[in-house]
């Protein structure tokens, strides 16, 4: 009998599952939807209930449309959002909202609550900074959970166990939530947002001191067994078993966080030649070495947070697809370019693509975007400049309010998002990379138009994989790797992952690009010193 394997993504608005053949090919897949909550200002919560119900459906129905004989599965590979998980000792969850509602207990990745804490965990100057670019996200778990154990400490005290969002869709799989256990973690999750150690295997326990958050080891069920992704972490519950329609022997791999998940879906056989790129809501950015780099404002080097046998380096922009979406649904043509989209049967992105191609026809490409500009800084700037605080901004805004005038500002966005991802390659290329091609996933894929701005904004090619949907395929090769059937990750991204096209740039729009690259770093310089300057007055 054939043997497949599960892929499951959490991401931060779908829970999707995907059935794979050992050889990478996705024979069906099915997201269901999961709720956000927002009681206050910079607020993001989850429900790890509410995931772990759509989780459940979407495998079901992946499977139903596979049509493939249930009992040849073998192993399960998670991934998620780096978001921070709070339970019970019996497992059940438990609030971290103003609410009080413990149906909330899951502090987003987006969330940003905790920039006050951020700022006091980068204030201690501490050694281990150096290996998250030497500053502190709020996207990080130390300062959320910083901030519960200053805010509401009762949270705090509450929970037994804090945890990745990856690392409890794996503790929930194979029932390690039960009182009598203690969840493994995974290196990814551990080394990328908790500040471990992963090189020298610690944690840097003076510095969890320094910030009062020394009790977090003694939790006793917070000091599981920290292991290698892809290596199995235990079979399915029989509840879980019988949810999924599994054998109960189904292996479940250590799992990863989503954009990590993503480059190992487009690795190949030859990791460190390119930068990994997932362009979605935010979009992350992965490049590998043998060797640790260190560059300030990028996350890393982190040991082992992917391959086991290698570093990585972790750039980040908070809003990409999030701020495209925000742009259009902000403007006074966004009803009617939806209604168009509707009566024409089409995406709406596809609708403002058209419109595109033809207004470069009649006043000749690229010049539509001479005059607009955007800094795309709405959510803050993650890579390289590591300022949660920072704020977007326009230029060249008209009165225009037809389709065609948003196409424009649509257009200038797609650029600006480029031109964040030019500017963290060129903070790894001054700091010990070589990146010289780009590998691409995610939302971006849907969107050609937004393939080929990014390829001559950055002025590098980019190879479009052959399976799109190559983070449910890097959770495939996490579950083919801990059911024994490669050597290990490198084996199975070489076997399962291939290169459909590439995008090459455009040589002759290489000085606009430039032009406007040069712009958009001097609206950032700008904007500082419109700070600089309110911040001088008597008020």
């Amino acid at each position: 009998m054939s043997a497949y394997y599960l892929g499951i993504d959490v991401g931060s608005g779908s829970v999707r599952a995907g059935v794979f053949d050992g050889a990478g090919r996705c024979l069906a897949q099915r997201a269901c939807a999961i709720a956000q909550f927002r009681p206050a200002a910079a607020f993001v919560e989850q429900s790890s209930d509410d995931i772990w119900r759509a989780c459940v459906q979407a495998v079901n129905e992946a499977l139903d449309a596979a049509a493939i004989a249930r009992e040849s599965v073998r192993a399960i590979g998670f991934d998620a959002t780096c978001s921070l998980v709070a339970v019970g000792a019996d497992g059940a969850p438990v609030s971290v909202s103003p609410t009080d509602d413990d149906a909330q207990n899951i502090i987003m990745w987006m969330d940003h609550r905790a920039t006050a804490e951020a700022e006091t965990i980068a204030a201690t100057g501490h050694e281990a900074l150096r290996y998250i670019g030497g500053q502190v996200s709020p996207e990080l778990e130390l300062p959320k959970l910083l901030w519960l154990a200053r805010n509401r400490p009762d949270q705090y005290e509450r929970a037994a166990m804090f945890l990745d969002l990856a690392d409890y869709m794996v503790a929930r799989a194979v029932g390690a939530l039960d009182s009598d256990k203690t969840p493994g973690k995974s290196v990814c999750t551990q080394v990328c947002k908790w500040l471990y150690l992963a090189h020298e295997k610690r944690w840097p326990t003076d510095l969890l001191a320094d910030i009062g958050l020394e009790s977090l080891l003694d939790k006793p069920r917070m000091t599981g067994p920290i292991r290698e992704p892809g290596a199995p972490a235990g079979h399915l519950t029989p509840a879980v078993a019988e949810a999924f329609g599994l054998r109960g022997d189904v292996v479940v791999a250590t799992g990863l966080i989503d954009a990590h998940a993503g480059a190992l879906g487009m690795l190949g056989d030859d990791p460190e030649a390119g930068l990994a790129v997932i362009a979605g809501t935010s979009t992350c950015h992965i490049a590998f070495s043998r060797a640790p780099c260190f560059v300030p404002g990028v996350w890393g080097p982190y040991w082992g947070a992917v391959l086991p046998d290698g570093w990585i380096n972790e750039g980040g922009q908070s809003a990409v697809g999030a701020l495209i979406d925000h742009v259009i649904a902000d403007s006074a043509a966004g009803t009617a370019l939806m209604a168009e989209a509707d009566a024409r049967g089409m995406s709406h992105f596809d609708v403002l693509n058209a419109r595109l191609d033809a207004m470069e026809a009649e006043h000749g490409a690229p010049t539509l975007t001479r005059d607009v500009h955007v800094l795309d800084y709405h959510h803050g700037n993650r890579s390289p400049l590591a300022d949660a605080t920072l704020t977007g901004a326009f230029t060249g805004l008209t009165l225009g309010t037809r389709i065609d005038d948003l196409a424009v500002r649509y257009l200038a966005t797609l650029q600006a998002v480029s031109y964040g991802t030019r500017h963290i390659i060129e903070a790894l290329n001054d700091n010990g990379h070589a990146v010289t091609r780009l590998r691409v996933c995610g939302g971006i894929l849907k969107n050609e138009r937004w393939l080929t701005e990014t390829a001559d904004a950055i002025g590098l090619p980019l190879e479009v994989p052959a399976e799109t949907e190559t983070v449910l395929l890097g959770s495939a090769m996490l579950a083919v790797t801990a059911a024994g059937d490669v050597p290990d990750l490198r084996a199975a991204a070489a076997r399962m992952s291939r290169t459909a096209r590439v995008v090459e740039p455009r040589d002759e729009r290489r000085s606009f690009h430039d032009a406007k690259y040069r712009v958009y770093r001097a609206l950032h310089a700008d904007s500082v010193g419109y700070r600089d300057i309110m911040a001088s007055a008597d008020i």
